[in-house]
């Protein structure tokens, strides 16, 4: 085919020079401007390539094959010559390919299993600025490699939208930039109705384009619901007697849909596409002249606190915006309509999948790496990879931080690891090949309509779509895909196994548990539609759930909420096979526990399952050693409130408190008593104070003190006294109080001294000139001026300016109130006094 020209072409050259002397490279260059499909050929020449492969990660399955295929057809060959592409289940690829395009999950295959990569020489990593978790570990990976092993490694980094100056400081990298091709495009909000659907919403908008404007229709939705409920408003809402064709673009299409949505219309009908983001910027659509942008995304999100993940339909960023409406000028000028009001505010760029979603699959391949300390663009939250390593404990994938024989079977099957944990955990024929459709139904989309919480009654649809019935409630073609997704798992199980038809009322959960081994749930003895999780929380069902009085569950999909979780899919378990199957999770403990609702202590043997408590049972004798535990865990829950805290003890926390800022070479000896750093070492400052006791109560002022003050030696102890001391003597010869206040609210997190107070009748300073300091002279005291009746006159830090300015102002007003007391007009000589005048002066 007759090559066209893009815009990248001029910068051709430039990147060819740029990688002869550096390994590595960010390009940026906009939609059409033909990095994807155009920089990796121009590479193929390179003296250090040296004949070897170019391996061009791009994020989604349709980008791959579309960029493979167009690549080919440039070429005047088939896919699988010199260009070919590897995605899940599908690989076209031969000993002849050059230009190996590649989804995200195998590049990370490739370097798991190979990282010294011999037979390629240029690693690019295409669309970027999604911001995939995949993507970022292959860059990680790839950096890894590059530093210790490869040096002659190229690495390209290309987007269409990101922020480029910073990549390219990350990278220690030169950064191009490419002009895209597009007209100008029109960009207006289409204002929506009260409570209006988005798929209505968005058929209206249609209607309007096609009424308004030449040339396809572009509409950007979530996720596949919406597009099929869109898809079904505009079913009767098309202008009748014109040829307009409405196809839908998404991951989950069969390729040869997939590939009829890619090519012009051979009939010349108008096209309205409704598709996901995949049609963001991975692929090219023709003839589209108008986009609609609904303004959401059905994005992952991850919460650390609860371990449930979910989607979540979010709203776009500006970026992305910008980049979708940029889809309407391809051709000609071009029109865009936002579904959102023009008074909201996106953010500016799209936020790191690493940073939101569940971390599980990066933390086994972190550990099958054997570095955690990768250099990540955005590094993992600490959380999140916390909550993803116990899980893969308990899925027996890590032995501590050290990845086990089964952790590395798992890691091979190149999915989730609670998936593949579930694959490999049976060792019946009948069960392997029912795991692989569990594995098929978790992974895709629902295929019934109903909002049953029943797992069983998909598996059940399954099997009734293979025996060539499809309910009423049932989606033909999602049960299609799930067919060929089983297929599939069977082909890489090596299971001969054929698919179960019919299944004992358990066997779903008693395969299904290896996933969710956390998610193993018991009805809660109270309350039938509440149930205990074996990771230590609870959930409930629905008003109508079809697992109702089911003892034992499994729960695959889990709804956060603000106290219980709630159950969105289940299936029913035996008992006795979690018996069979982890025997080492049943354990018998005594236990001495703080009972929050009898504020007291209850000691009791329990026999539970993980975090489920099966039986309890009170303890006659119970050992006193585990009382100090319960005591600690008592102060834990209820706050140092509840420790006896006198004034002074009090006082004298604060002192320490301020000298570790005021007398920062002190820091290192004196303690941190923030209420955080209290209570994250109750065991070593508390615990000792509380042996031999029963009750909270019984810890005195005298032992809360010893407890605190533990950790300072005698020397330092009196620094302390010396530098902030309780009381000072003032010029009357009497010693007054100094007060002495922390503020643990202030922004920085960590508090801030408050300035020290004393509080002084005027007359007792007479004669000083200067306000009192402390801290080695570092800290003057805030003066709480007091009139003779102990009423406050002044506050000040400046006693010689209140002296010159402001005394005689005071002086002049006490003097008629307070007769008998000295009201001097030479205050610096007076003479200090804290009583009043003789009688008779």
């Amino acid at each position: 085919m007759n090559r066209p020209a893009f815009p990248i072409d001029e910068l051709l050259p430039r990147i060819l020079a740029s990688l002869a002397t550096h390994p590595r490279l960010v390009l940026e260059a906009p939609p059409g401007a033909g990095k994807t499909t155009q920089v990796p050929p121009a590479l193929l020449a390179a003296p250090w390539l040296g004949g070897r492969k170019i391996v061009m990660l791009e994020p989604r399955r349709v980008a791959a094959r579309a960029a493979a295929n167009f690549m080919a057809q440039q070429r005047g060959e088939a896919v699988g010559g010199s260009v070919g592409y590897r995605i899940r289940f599908e690989n076209k690829v031969s000993a002849a390919t050059r230009i190996e395009v590649v989804t995200e999950g195998i590049l990370t295959r490739m370097l798991q299993d190979d990282p010294m990569l011999e037979d390629v020489g240029a690693l690019l990593f295409d669309e970027f600025h999604e911001r995939h978790l995949a993507a970022d570990l292959g860059l990680a990976l790839a950096l890894d490699v590059q530093a210790s092993l490869r040096e002659d490694l190229r690495i390209v980094v290309m987007s269409a939208t990101l922020d480029g100056e910073r990549l390219a400081t990350f990278l220690d990298a030169p950064r191009l930039s490419s002009a895209g091709r597009s007209y100008p495009v029109s960009v207006a909000h289409f204002p929506g109705k009260r409570e209006e659907a988005i798929e209505q919403q968005a058929r209206r908008a249609v209607e309007h384009a096609l009424a308004q404007h030449p040339g396809d229709v572009l509409v950007f939705l979530p996720g596949q619901r919406e597009i099929a409920r869109t898809d079904a408003a505009l079913a009767n809402a098309l202008p009748a007697g014109q040829a307009i064709d409405v196809l839908q673009l998404h991951g989950e299409l069969p390729v040869e849909q997939q590939s009829r949505v890619l090519q012009p219309d051979p009939d010349g009908h108008r096209r309205v596409v409704l598709a996901t983001n995949v049609a963001e910027s991975s692929v090219t659509l023709p003839g589209v002249r108008v986009v609609i942008d609904s303004g959401l995304a059905r994005e992952p999100r991850y919460d650390p606190n609860s371990g449930f993940a979910r989607l979540d339909v979010v709203a776009i960023a500006q970026a992305s915006a910008d980049q979708r409406a940029g889809r309407a000028g391809r051709v000609a000028e071009g029109f865009a309509y936002r579904l959102w009001p023009e008074s909201q505010r996106l953010d500016p760029q799209r936020r790191p999948e690493i940073a939101q979603v569940e971390l599980a699959g990066l933390a086994l391949e972190l550990a099958a790496w054997g570095d955690a300390n990768l250099r990540f663009v955005d590094a993992p939250p600490t959380g999140a990879l916390a909550a993803a390593r116990e899980l893969l404990q308990r899925l027996g994938a890590l032995d501590g931080a050290t990845i086990t024989p089964l952790g590395k079977r798992m890691l091979a099957l190149g999915t989730h690891p609670r998936l593949a944990a579930m694959l490999l955990a049976p060792d019946d024929t009948d069960e392997r090949a029912l795991a692989c459709d569990l594995a098929a139904l978790i992974e895709a989309r629902d295929p019934l309509r109903s909002r049953s919480d029943a797992l069983a009654e998909r598996w059940q649809a399954l099997a009734a779509f293979r025996a060539g019935r499809v309910g009423a409630d049932a989606s033909r073609s999602a049960l299609a895909a799930l067919d060929q997704a089983a297929r599939q798992w069977r082909r890489r199980l090596r299971s001969d196994a054929p698919p179960p038809s019919h299944l004992p009322a358990h066997v779903i959960g008693d395969v299904l548990l290896h996933a969710y081994p956390d998610r193993i749930a018991r009805q809660h003895p109270g309350d039938p539609y509440r149930y205990q999780l074996a990771n230590g929380r609870s959930a409930k069902l629905f008003d109508d759930s079809a697992l109702y009085g089911e003892p034992w569950i499994v729960i695959s999909e889990l709804r956060d909420e603000a106290r219980d979780a709630r159950i969105l899919r289940a299936a029913p378990l035996d008992e006795a096979r979690l018996q069979r199957d982890f025997p080492q999770r049943y354990t018998r403990e005594d236990r001495v526990v703080w009972d929050a609702n009898t504020r007291g202590i209850a000691a009791v043997r329990e026999t539970r399952f993980d975090r489920i408590v099966l039986e309890s049972k009170p303890l006659a004798k119970p050992d006193a050693a585990r009382y100090a535990d319960a005591l600690v865990d008592a102060v834990r829950q209820l706050g140092l409130a509840a420790l006896p805290w006198t004034e002074a003890l009090a006082q004298w926390r604060a002192r320490v408190r301020c000298l570790r800022a005021w007398v920062p070479e002190l820091a290192d000896a004196l303690p941190d008593l923030s209420d955080a750093a209290l209570l994250a070492s109750l065991d070593r400052w508390l615990k000792p104070a509380l042996s031999g006791k029963t009750r909270l109560d019984a810890l005195d002022e005298q032992a809360l003190g010893d407890a605190l003050k533990s950790s300072l030696d005698w020397a330092t102890r009196q620094k302390v006294d010396a530098l902030a001391p309780t009381r000072i003597v003032v010029p009357s010869g009497m010693e007054r109080r100094i007060e002495y206040g922390f503020d643990a609210t202030a922004n920085d997190g960590a508090g801030a001294p408050d300035a020290p107070v004393l509080a002084v009748k005027l007359q007792e300073l007479f004669g000083l000139a200067d306000t009192p300091r402390i801290a080695d002279g570092r800290v003057p005291l805030t003066l709480h001026l007091l009139s003779p009746g102990g009423k406050p006159l002044q506050i000040t830090r400046d006693l010689r300016s209140f002296w010159d300015r402001t005394y005689p102002e005071v002086k002049k007003e006490m003097k008629g109130r307070y007769p008998r007391h000295p009201w001097p007009d030479d205050p610096w000589n007076a003479t200090a006094t804290h009583r009043a005048k003789p009688r008779g002066t």
